[in-house]
C-alpha cells in the first residue's frame, strides 16, 4: 500500500480514493444523524411518563438492541466466551452503570422533568469524565480545562435551580433532575471504566457483552416492578416507543457515534456532544410542545463552552 501511494494516479488508487470519501461522508452523515438518534431516548422518556414503567421501558430497549447485536456479533461473543466469564466483573459493573442507571433512571427523572433538561444536564457528562480520568487515572488537566470545568457545572447548577437562587436556598430541587443526574455520574463513571479498564475483546464484542450483562441486571427490577407496581402495557404507543428505542436510541445511535468516532476521530465527533442538547430542545418543543424557559439558554451558554474548553488538547511537553 505504501509503495503504490508514491506512484502516479491509477485506476485502483482512484477508485479507493472514492471509497475513502464515501466512507468519510458517511461519517459525516453519521456525526449529524446520531445527536438526533439519542435525543430520541429523551423524546421518548418524556412521551411515556406515566405511560409506561421506566424498568420495563429500559429492559425491552436494552434486551432488543442485545438481540440485534447477536445477530452481528454473536459468533465472535461465543469465541470470546472466556473473556466474558474472565472479565464478568467489568461488564456487570459496566451493565449496571450503563444500562441499569442511565437506562431506568432517566425514565424515572422525565416522569417530572422537561426533555430539554435531560439533554442539557446529559451534555455536561465530558466534564465529569475529565475531572475522573484526572482523578483516577493521572490524567493532566491545563488551566482552561479547568476553567472549562467549572463553566459548565455553573451551567448545570442553573438549570437544576431552574434559574433562581430561592430553589438552591430553599433546597427545593425538582426531583427529576436529581435522578437525571445521577444517570449523568453513572454514564461519567462507565465511559471512564470502558476506556481505562483493559479487555481482550474488541470493541463492539464487549458492548454486546455489555448488553447481555446489563439486561440481566436490569431482568430481576423488571419483574417485580411488574408483580408490584405495574406491567408493560401492550399498546401501540408502548410498542412504538419501544422499536424507537431499541432501533433508533440504543442500536442506531451507538453504531453511528461508533463510525463516527472510528473515522473522524475523538475530536470531530465530540461535536455531537454539542448538537445533542440542540436537537432534544427542538424535537422537543416540536414533538411534545414544550418551550424553552430563559434558564435553559444561560445553562446552555455555560455548558457548551465548557464543554469546548474541556475538550480542548493537552500539551504534550
Amino acid at each position: 500500500m505504501n509503495s503504490n501511494s508514491s506512484q502516479s494516479p491509477s485506476p485502483s488508487k482512484n477508485s479507493g480514493g472514492f471509497m475513502m470519501m464515501g466512507e468519510t461522508q458517511i461519517a459525516y452523515l453519521m456525526l449529524f444523524t446520531a445527536p438526533g438518534m439519542f435525543a430520541v431516548n429523551m423524546l421518548v422518556a418524556r412521551w411515556m411518563a406515566n405511560e409506561a414503567p421506566p424498568v420495563a421501558l429500559a429492559f425491552w430497549r436494552w434486551f432488543g438492541v442485545l438481540l440485534l447485536m447477536l445477530m452481528l456479533r454473536g459468533n465472535q461473543l461465543w469465541q470470546n466466551r472466556h473473556f466474558v466469564l474472565g472479565e464478568w466483573k467489568d461488564l456487570l459493573v459496566l451493565g449496571i452503570l450503563g444500562m441499569g442507571i442511565c437506562g431506568a433512571f432517566v425514565y424515572i427523572g422525565a416522569e417530572t422533568t422537561a426533555a430539554s433538561n435531560i439533554g442539557l444536564l446529559y451534555s455536561s457528562s465530558p466534564v465529569l469524565i475529565a475531572l475522573m480520568a484526572w482523578k483516577f487515572y493521572n490524567e493532566r488537566l491545563t488551566l482552561l480545562q479547568i476553567l472549562g470545568g467549572l463553566i459548565c457545572l455553573c451551567g448545570v447548577l442553573w438549570i437544576v435551580m431552574r434559574g433562581s437562587f430561592e430553589t438552591l436556598i430553599n433546597l427545593d430541587f425538582n426531583v427529576g433532575d436529581l435522578w437525571i443526574l445521577t444517570a449523568v455520574v453513572s454514564w461519567a463513571v462507565y465511559v471512564v471504566i470502558l476506556k481505562y479498564r483493559s479487555t481482550g475483546m474488541a470493541m463492539t464484542t464487549r458492548f454486546t457483552a455489555i448488553c447481555l450483562y446489563g439486561t440481566l441486571v436490569l431482568l430481576p427490577f423488571y419483574i417485580w416492578e411488574s408483580l408490584v407496581f405495574e406491567t408493560m402495557p401492550v399498546t401501540s404507543d408502548s410498542m412504538t416507543a419501544v422499536a424507537l428505542l431499541v432501533f433508533i436510541a440504543g442500536f442506531g445511535a451507538y453504531q453511528a457515534y461508533g463510525k463516527a468516532q472510528a473515522v473522524l476521530g475523538a475530536a470531530k465527533g465530540g461535536l455531537i456532544l454539542y448538537l445533542n442538547p440542540l436537537y432534544v430542545a427542538v424535537l422537543a418543543w416540536i414533538f411534545l410542545g414544550e418551550p424553552l424557559q430563559f434558564y435553559h439558554y444561560l445553562g446552555a451558554a455555560l455548558i457548551l463552552p465548557g464543554i469546548f474548553l474541556v475538550n480542548l488538547p493537552t500539551s504534550k511537553n
